[in-house]
């Protein structure tokens, strides 16, 4: 897969939150064999650096960072919090959340098109959670973003991907666009229904975090997102409406 010109080998981004602990958020990271982690930048801890023994430990992993800008509800904030990341991570990538709606955490496209314009100008390499909507899809390539981020479901929720059709839709708009599901997944079955679908990869946090045995569930997801991939390349068969059988009927003996 190639993002913003780098190859990777993995099709799985994975969420630092919410671990019981640094040694199983560490143990699972390495069990997903993902090549990119995502961090956010708690800016009330910048005066007394509480979190930079947490920051050594994404570094120590030695794979590449995906800050985000979880949390933030509108483009100055957004905007702001992508500048403060970029010289926290020394990167250039930003993972861009501009949250419209506090129940669903569904994204405000409105401002999150005016914040990635404003991040592209300046620089960055701009990943756009967003929704499976065409238009907006359209205007975020248009501020200069090279992916696309649509949610499957609300942050969280586990409830896996919400709209077939609108995925559908997506995938077959933008066919030459690296297009990632952010947020919703909950099951290994999920993340394979997605690759299935044509997608490039799948972000997701909370469902490794809070499983009872995180590092495994990280191995689980890993070998769907590689089974659902392998199936989408392999062209697999359409579904029929009525039976056909697997046995020819030529040759069978008749009374």
């Amino acid at each position: 897969m190639q993002v913003y010109g780098v190859s990777l080998s993995s099709r799985l981004l994975l969420g630092t939150s919410q671990y019981p602990s640094p040694a199983i958020m560490t143990a699972a990271v390495q069990a997903s064999g993902a090549e990119i982690v995502t961090v956010s930048l708690r800016r009330e801890s910048g005066a007394e650096r509480a979190g930079q023994s947490f920051w050594s430990i994404i570094r120590a992993l030695g794979l590449r960072v995906l800050p985000n800008t979880a949390g933030c509800h509108s483009v100055k904030e957004a905007v702001t919090t992508a500048q403060m990341a970029r010289e926290v991570f020394e990167t250039n990538w930003i993972k861009l959340e501009v949250i419209g709606h506090h129940d669903s955490l569904q994204p405000d496209v409105f401002g999150l098109v005016e914040a990635a314009r404003i991040l592209a100008a300046d620089g960055f390499d701009v990943f756009p959670y967003t929704t499976e909507d065409l238009i907006v899809g359209e205007k975020l390539l248009d501020a200069g973003c090279r992916v696309l981020m649509p949610w499957g479901a609300p942050i969280g929720s586990g409830r896996g991907l919400n709209n077939l059709h609108g995925l559908r839709a997506m995938r077959a708009h933008f066919p030459d666009t690296p297009l990632v599901i952010d947020a919703g997944i909950g099951l290994p079955s999920h993340a394979a229904q997605a690759m299935e679908l044509g997608f490039d990869a799948v972000l997701l946090n909370t469902a490794v975090a809070k499983a009872g045995d995180p590092a495994l569930m990280a191995a689980a997801f890993a070998g769907a997102i590689t089974a659902g991939r392998q199936a989408y390349a392999a062209d697999p068969m359409p579904p029929r409406d009525m039976a056909q059988p697997s046995t020819p009927v030529l040759g069978l003996a008749f009374r």
